[in-house]
């Protein structure tokens, strides 16, 4: 199978937060990565690999160096996408129907949303003899869509729309009397509707991950906008192997399309108090800890904006990106990237090496982009920086396209990041082994 094989594949797996972080948390099983908890003590040995996750829905992973630890190669991403969170099994209107109460998620594109099979998934939380227990699930059936009103009823449609969340993007579950999603939420995890005692579910599209044009040159799926980049940088920090110096750390977070200021999002204190447990448990100095950041990078892994083919004046005429041109390296010079002149040298130097081909994506000056993982970890680790990802399209639709040999090269240039032995000499100078 190619990377994009195996992408489509975590895609189709991976309909939540919940459900990525357990379809990652599976191929680390496979490849003999020890699951850690935070509330547990730990225990590490030198050339071994771990895993911790922080809510269900978001995860790091780390393997060590068989010598000393002298620096860290890092990659994240994120877990989530713009969706619809529910609310509740019912909300009040006409008897003959049923719909869903949810709420936006995220920054979405509300019409491509409508007229589609949906379904929930997510996780519930049940009572079990010791206690509570969340559990993930996901109703595996077209179970909802949200109808669009016929252009007969709003003949200006075609002339642009204003979407009201209350009003205009309410599932519809089914007609009265139709059985109700906590039932079948209690059905699909075994346990009676009085036992259920909460539940995270989102709204996902049915569509299945699929290979578009002649030739499959490109592919197409829900939550391209992250999973792509969780998968790829994760087979790329899964086939780097263990290195002499150098320990390695895949971070997958939640809650980026929502600002990132959960426990479990990169505001948050994961990453932080994974690098401080790893250097307490290898009876490292404070000051040892600082020195081996200093010396560490970390690649900010989210898409940029492909040149669109119907709007190509929305690209900056100087940096525009297409799909299969190769990983994308992002500058902003309001830092919401956190690429910088020496980051993205250094990262484009290794491609070279790798054979991986580079493309650079900046915004037009008129259109600032939205930030993404790395400016706002860096608040909680300073560590140098690069951000990068993918050329896609139709970003924070329900359903997503992106080019079909992009996976593999970013696959290929994260393996190469995390073998890779160069040294920080000095600042503003790194140096490759001879």
């Amino acid at each position: 199978m190619e990377t994009i094989d195996r992408l489509l594949d975590f895609i189709r797996c991976s309909p939540s937060p919940y459900h990525a972080v357990a379809s990652a948390a599976e191929l680390l099983d496979e490849a003999g990565f020890d699951r850690l908890e935070e509330c547990s003590p730990w225990q590490l040995a030198a050339g071994k690999g771990y895993y911790v996750t922080r809510d269900q829905s978001s995860l790091i992973a780390f393997r060590l160096p068989d010598g000393p630890l002298e620096a860290w190669r890092m990659t994240a991403a994120h877990s989530d996408a713009p969706t619809f969170a529910v609310k509740g099994d019912r909300l009040e209107g006409d008897r003959r129907y049923v719909r869903l109460a949810v709420e936006g998620y995220g920054g979405m594109n509300c019409a491509s949303w409508l007229d589609r099979p949906l379904t929930v998934a997510g996780r519930a939380t049940v009572r079990t003899r010791e206690g509570v227990e969340s559990r993930l699930v996901y109703l595996d059936d077209d179970l909802l869509t949200i109808p669009s009103l016929a252009i007969h009823q709003q003949r200006d449609v075609n002339r642009g729309h204003e979407y009201n969340a209350q009003r205009d993007m309410q599932p519809l579950w089914g007609l009265g009397g139709c059985r109700s999603l906590a039932e079948l939420v209690a059905e699909a995890l075994e346990v009676s509707p009085g036992d259920l005692l909460s539940r995270d579910l989102v709204l996902c599209p049915r569509q299945e991950p699929v290979r578009l044009g002649p030739a499959g040159e490109l592919y197409q799926a829900p939550r391209i906008d992250d999973l792509s980049c969780a998968y790829t940088t994760l087979e790329g920090f899964l086939n780097a192997g263990p290195q002499a110096r150098l320990g390695q750390i895949y971070c997958l977070f939640d809650s980026e399309e929502v600002g990132s200021g959960t426990r479990q999002g990169a505001l948050g204190s994961l990453l932080a108090d994974v690098l401080e447990r790893v250097r307490e448990c290898l009876g490292l100095g404070a000051g040892e800890g600082r020195q081996i950041l200093a010396g560490s990078m970390l690649l900010s892994a989210d898409n940029g904006h492909a040149v669109h083919p119907n709007f190509p004046e929305k690209s900056d005429p100087a940096n525009r990106v297409y799909p299969n041109g190769g990983v994308v390296l992002k500058y902003a010079a309001s830092q919401k990237y956190t690429t910088t002149g020496l980051t993205g040298g250094l990262f484009r130097e290794l491609c070279r090496r790798e054979g991986v081909p580079i493309q650079v994506f900046a915004n037009r000056a008129d259109e600032p982009g939205g930030s993404t993982l790395g400016n706002l970890l860096a608040r909680q680790v300073s560590v140098p920086m690069a951000d990068i990802g993918m050329a896609q399209l139709s970003m924070h639709a329900a359903v997503e396209t992106a080019g079909s040999r992009d996976p593999g090269c970013m696959a290929r240039a994260c393996a190469a990041f995390f073998r890779a032995d160069f040294r920080q000499t000095a600042d503003g100078v790194y140096r490759f082994p001879v």
